[in-house]
C-alpha cells in the first residue's frame, strides 16, 4: 500500500467520530435545505450502496456481537432514507424532476405502464412490513426475553469457571461484558424493528402525496392535462418509492438474518452450505424427483431436466466427498486413538513404575540411535520375541532413558522401579571373554561379563584380530548389554508375569482353545490362582509356552485342591518332556545328584507351610552340612563339564528346592514323576549330611 494512501486512511480513522457526527447533522439538513438533482442522485446511490454493505455484513458475521451497532445504524439509515424521500418529494412537486436515478428506476421498472410499477411497489411494501419486518421484530422480542431470563444462569456459569480456574479474571470480565452486550443488542433490536415498519408506512404516505400533489399542482399551475400529469407523476412517484423502499427492504432482510442467526461460530454462507448440502442422498432423491417431473408431458422438459442433472452431479460429488471423509475419519480415529493411548500411557507413567526399564549413562546414548541398524531397540525387539518363543511369556515394552547421575559407560536395569542389575560397557571397545584355558595375553580393561559373571577384558579395535586368533570369544558392546538384559528377564520372569499379562496370553489362545479357558476361569480357578501356578513354573525356569496343557491340568485338579504348590507339581508332571530336554546328555542320559534316604525322610517329616511356601524345619547344623555337600558336588561336576541336577522324591521336591533356592538358585531340582520312561538316569553324586 502506498504511503500516501495509508496516511489518508490513518487520518480518516483518526477523525471518524467527527465525520459521523457531521453526517448525522447533514441528514437533518437534507430535510430542510433543498438539494439539486445531481446531488440527490449521489446521495441515493450512497443509500443503495450502504444498504448492500449492511446486508453483506450480516451474511459474513459469525455472531451478533460482531455487528452490535446494527440497531443504531438501523435508525440512522432509516432517517437517511426519509430525508432523501423528503428531498425527492420537494423536487418532484416543485420542478417535476427528481434526477436521473429516480427517473431510471421509473422507466426501467414501470416501462410504459406505471400501473405495473405501482403494483410492484405495493408488493415490496407488503413483503417488507408483513413478512420481513414483522417476523424480525417478533424474533428480536423473544430473543431479548430469553436472553434476559438466561443471564443469571450464564453469570453463574462464568463465576463457576472462574472459581475452578478454567478462566482468569480478565476472561471472566470479557464474558460478562459480552453477555450484557448481547442482552442490550436484542433489546435494542426489539425497538429498532419498529423504525423499519414506520419507514414503510411513511414511504406509502409520501408516495401518495407525490402522486396526488404533483397532479394537482401541475394541473392548476402549469395548465397540464390530468392524464398527462398522471402519466408523468405516476412514473416519478413509483420511481421515487422504489428508490426508497428497495434499500429499506435490503436492510429489513439484513435485520431478519442477523436476529435469526444461531451462534455457531461460522458465517451464514458457510453454515448454510454445510447444512444444506450435508446429505448426498437428499440431493440425489431431489434429482430423481426433478427428472420424473421433466418426463410429465404437461411440464416443460428442458428446465426440469437441467436442474435434475445439476442436482445429480452435485449429489454424486457429495457422495464421493463423504466416502473420502469416512476414510479420513477412520485414519484420524486411529491416530487419535494412538495419541490417546500415548497420552494415557504418559499419564500412567507419571505415577506408575514400568515393569522393566533401563537407564544408561550419557556415553551410551548412541545405543538408541535409530539411524544405527545395530541399535539397542532392535535387539530389545528380538529379545522380547525370543522370550515369547523360549519361555512363553509376554514382555512389556522396555523403556530406556538417560541418567546423568550414572557414569558415562554405566547402565542399570530396573524391575518395577528397583535396580536388579548393573553393568558397564565401552562403545569403542570389544569384550573378550576368557574360555577358561589360559590367562589373557591382551592389554585392556579387566572386568566381569555382566550376564554370567565370567572373566573378561575390554580391548581396543586394533586387538580384535589378535583375540580372534587366540580363540577368545569376542562380543560387541550392544550384544553385551542385550545378553545381560535377556538374562535378567529370564531370572525375573515370574515377577514380570502379572495378571494383565496372563489375561493377554489367555486372550491370545481363546479363539482356538476357548473350551478349556471357559471351563477353568472363573468357575474352577480365578485368574490370580492361575497366575501363581505360572509364576511357580517360571521361578524354576520351566517354560509356559504349552499353555493349553497347563490349563487342562489345572482344570482337572483345580476342584480337588487350590494349593498353588500342589497344582504346580501336577502341571510339572505333565510337562516332563519340556522340563527334561534341557538337562539331557547327547545319549539321552540324565546325570543326577541323588539325596540320601535319611535326608529325604528327615525333610519329609519336617515340612512346614510358610508364607514363602513349603519349607523343611531342620537343625541349622544339618542345613549347613547339606549346603557344604551340595557345593562340593557342584564344583566337582562343573569341573568335569557336567551340569548338576538334583533328583528328589515327589514328596519333598518342592520343599528341598525352596531350601536350597537362595544359595544355589541355578541348580534344578527334579522329581521322579518328571522323568520320562525312555530317559536313562545316571547318578553322579549323593547329597548327605555327613
Amino acid at each position: 500500500m502506498p504511503q500516501s494512501i495509508k496516511n489518508i486512511l490513518d487520518i480518516f480513522k483518526k477523525y471518524m467520530e467527527v465525520v459521523v457526527a457531521f453526517s448525522i447533522i447533514a441528514i437533518l439538513g437534507i430535510i430542510i435545505v433543498p438539494l439539486p438533482s445531481y446531488l440527490l442522485d449521489i446521495l441515493l446511490v450512497i443509500n443503495i450502496s450502504l444498504s448492500i454493505i449492511i446486508l453483506l455484513l450480516t451474511l459474513f458475521t459469525k455472531n451478533v456481537l460482531e455487528f452490535s451497532t446494527f440497531p443504531t445504524l438501523l435508525l440512522v439509515t432509516t432517517m437517511f432514507r426519509l430525508s432523501l424521500n423528503i428531498s425527492s418529494t420537494r423536487l418532484i412537486l416543485s420542478e417535476g424532476n427528481a434526477g436521473h436515478v429516480i427517473d431510471a428506476f421509473a422507466n426501467f421498472v414501470t416501462g410504459n405502464n406505471y400501473i405495473v410499477g405501482a403494483v410492484i411497489f405495493m408488493i415490496i411494501v407488503i413483503v417488507q412490513m408483513v413478512v420481513v419486518t414483522s417476523g424480525a421484530s417478533r424474533v428480536s422480542e423473544v430473543s431479548a426475553r430469553f436472553t434476559l431470563d438466561a443471564m443469571p444462569g450464564k453469570q453463574m456459569a462464568i463465576d463457576a469457571d472462574l472459581n475452578t480456574g478454567l478462566i482468569d479474571e480478565q476472561e471472566a470480565k470479557k464474558r460478562r461484558q459480552n453477555l450484557q452486550r448481547e442482552a442490550d443488542f436484542y433489546g435494542s433490536m426489539d425497538g429498532a424493528s419498529k423504525f423499519v415498519k414506520g419507514d414503510a408506512i411513511a414511504g406509502i404516505i409520501i408516495t401518495i402525496i407525490n402522486l396526488l400533489g404533483g397532479i394537482l399542482i401541475f394541473s392548476v399551475k402549469n395548465n397540464m392535462g390530468a392524464m398527462e400529469a398522471l402519466d408523468k407523476f405516476g412514473k416519478l412517484t413509483i420511481g421515487g418509492g422504489l428508490v426508497s423502499q428497495i434499500p429499506s427492504l435490503l436492510i429489513s432482510i439484513a435485520s431478519g438474518i442477523l436476529v435469526t442467526r444461531s451462534d455457531d461460530g461460522q458465517s451464514f454462507g458457510k453454515s448454510v452450505s454445510t447444512e444444506l448440502f450435508s446429505v448426498s442422498r437428499v440431493i440425489m432423491v431431489s434429482a430423481v424427483v426433478m427428472f420424473i417431473i421433466s418426463m410429465v408431458p404437461a411440464f416443460p422438459t428442458i428446465p426440469f431436466l437441467i436442474v435434475s442433472l445439476i442436482l445429480f452431479g452435485t449429489g454424486y460429488l457429495l457422495m464421493e466427498n463423504e466416502k473420502a471423509e469416512e476414510k479420513l475419519a477412520v485414519v484420524n480415529a486411529e491416530i487419535a486413538m494412538e495419541r490417546g493411548e500415548s497420552k494415557r500411557e504418559d499419564a500412567v507413567v507419571s505415577f506408575q513404575v514400568e515393569p522393566i526399564s533401563m537407564e544408561i549413562g550419557y556415553g551410551l546414548i548412541q545405543l538408541v540411535d535409530e539411524g544405527n541398524d545395530d541399535n539397542l531397540m532392535n535387539h530389545i525387539t528380538s529379545i522380547r520375541r525370543q522370550c515369547a518363543n523360549e519361555m512363553g511369556i509376554m514382555v512389556n515394552p522396555i523403556r530406556i532413558r538417560d541418567n546423568l547421575q550414572l557414569g558415562p559407560n554405566d547402565y542399570i536395569i530396573k524391575i518395577k522401579g528397583n535396580e536388579v542389575a548393573r553393568g558397564q560397557i565401552y562403545m569403542n571397545k570389544y569384550l573378550v571373554i576368557d574360555p577358561g584355558t589360559s590367562e589373557f595375553d591382551l592389554e585392556g580393561i579387566k572386568t566381569k561379563e555382566p550376564a554370567f559373571g565370567l572373566d573378561a577384558i575390554w580391548v581396543d579395535s586394533k586387538d580384535r584380530e589378535k583375540a580372534d586368533l587366540k580363540g577368545y570369544t569376542i562380543v560387541e558392546p550392544t550384544t553385551v548389554i542385550a545378553t545381560h538384559l535377556k538374562e535378567v528377564i529370564k531370572q525375573n520372569s515370574a515377577e514380570l508375569l502379572g495378571r494383565q499379562e496372563v489375561k493377554q496370553m489367555l486372550e491370545g489362545i481363546k479363539e482356538k482353545y476357548n473350551v478349556v479357558i471357559d471351563e477353568l476361569i472363573p468357575d474352577i480357578m480365578s485368574l490370580g490362582e492361575v497366575q501363581k501356578v505360572l509364576q511357580n513354573l517360571l521361578k524354576e525356569g520351566v517354560p509356559i509356552f504349552d499353555l493349553v496343557t497347563i490349563l487342562e491340568v489345572l482344570a482337572d485338579f483345580g476342584n480337588i485342591t487350590k494349593d498353588p504348590e500342589v497344582l504346580t507339581e501336577h502341571v510339572r508332571s505333565q510337562l516332563k518332556r519340556t522340563i527334561i530336554k534341557g538337562y539331557l546328555a547327547d545319549d539321552r542320559t540324565l546325570n543326577v545328584i541323588t539325596i540320601h534316604p535319611d535326608i529325604e525322610e528327615l525333610i519329609g517329616n519336617n515340612i512346614r507351610k510358610t508364607v514363602s511356601g513349603s519349607m523343611p524345619v531342620l537343625d541349622p547344623a544339618i542345613i549347613t552340612k547339606i549346603f557344604d555337600n551340595i557345593k562340593t558336588l557342584n564344583e566337582k561336576l562343573l569341573f568335569n563339564g557336567i551340569e548338576p541336577v538334583i533328583l528328589a522324591s515327589p514328596k519333598i521336591r518342592i520343599a528341598f528346592r525352596n531350601l536350597i533356592s537362595f544359595n544355589f538358585p541355578n541348580i534344578p531340582v527334579l522329581s521322579l514323576n518328571e522323568i520320562p520312561n525312555d530317559v536313562e538316569i545316571q547318578a553322579v553324586g549323593l547329597v548327605n549330611k555327613i
